[in-house]
């Protein structure tokens, strides 16, 4: 069976290594010299070899007790250290935050500008995943478009951020809307959704006779259109945070929204606590100006 060291260990082969003296290392232990020999030599047994040679001139280390007490200086440096190091960690600001990755750099281009001075410790990930990791506690919060369509664990706080209503985009260059009941009858339209409701979407931009291609992600998917010169579906956060001035916003031809929502367990982190509202209109409004933008 492996000894496991003691912290006392460590201190007096440090001491007696540094000190070249049982004697000497005894004193500055606050303990007899007696009594530091029996312990050392009860280390020694438990591990089965000699780490000093002791006799009237002193103790001086084998090879075996350099490495202890060398180890043993490392270690017990790392252990002084770390009240402060625990103390410095309660009081750094930081915020542990998820979201999924159509969202990530509106949210984490919203948390830097909203959070000044906070390490946000970003983490991207799939809704469900976010949600077992804020329930676990690895996580402080996730930022989330399914937590009015699934069923969450117990235990967990949602609070509304927001939701954004479906917008179509037609880019510079893009042919505009047909007239009547199926104004993009016969078109290709690009969809980028971002909850559960994709396939619903597909469905209903089909009953209007167009011809729906889901999208990667809410940037690519206006990308893409751009470059095709087809129309867009996407939140009207995306047509804000990634606008183009040849850009014209339109009405959905489909009713549909997209909600927000802030997963957390309770109590809420005291940064989100205070922070959010301002957080909330970044994420869901236009970037202030340029350098804003992800």
């Amino acid at each position: 069976m492996t000894y496991r060291l003691r912290t006392e260990d460590l201190v007096l082969a440090e001491a007696v290594a540094r000190h070249g003296s049982v004697g000497a290392a005894a004193k500055e232990l606050l303990t007899t010299q007696p009594s530091a020999s029996r312990r050392l030599a009860a280390l020694e047994r438990r591990l089965g070899t000699r780490l000093f040679e002791r006799d009237t001139t002193g103790a001086r280390p084998t090879p075996a007790g350099r490495e202890l007490a060398r180890q043993a200086a490392r270690l017990l440096a790392d252990l002084d250290a770390l009240p402060a190091q625990v103390l410095a960690a309660t009081q750094a600001a930081t915020l542990r935050l998820g979201t999924i990755q159509a969202l990530a750099p509106i949210v984490f281009t919203a948390a830097q500008v909203e959070l000044p001075g906070v390490d946000v410790q970003a983490e991207v990930d799939h809704g469900p995943v976010l949600v077992g990791q804020v329930h676990q506690g690895l996580l402080d919060a996730a930022i989330i478009t399914i937590a009015d369509q699934a069923v969450l664990p117990h235990g967990l706080q949602t609070t509304p951020i927001g939701a954004s209503a479906l917008v179509l985009v037609l880019s510079d260059g893009t042919p505009p809307q047909g007239r009547g009941r199926t104004p993009l009858a016969g078109r290709e339209i690009l969809y980028s959704s971002i909850d559960l409701a994709g396939q619903h979407l597909h469905e209903a931009l089909s009953a209007l006779g167009a011809r729906p291609r889901p999208g990667p992600t809410l940037e690519a998917t206006l990308r893409i259109a751009r470059h095709r010169k087809i129309p867009a579906l996407v939140p009207a956060l995306a047509a804000r945070w990634w606008n183009d001035p040849g850009d014209t916003v339109l009405p959905s031809p489909v009713p549909g929204k997209v909600a927000l929502h802030l997963v957390t367990r309770p109590p809420q982190h005291t940064l989100l606590a205070r922070d959010l509202p301002a957080l909330t209109a970044r994420i869901l409004g236009a970037p202030q100006d340029s350098q804003d933008r992800p």
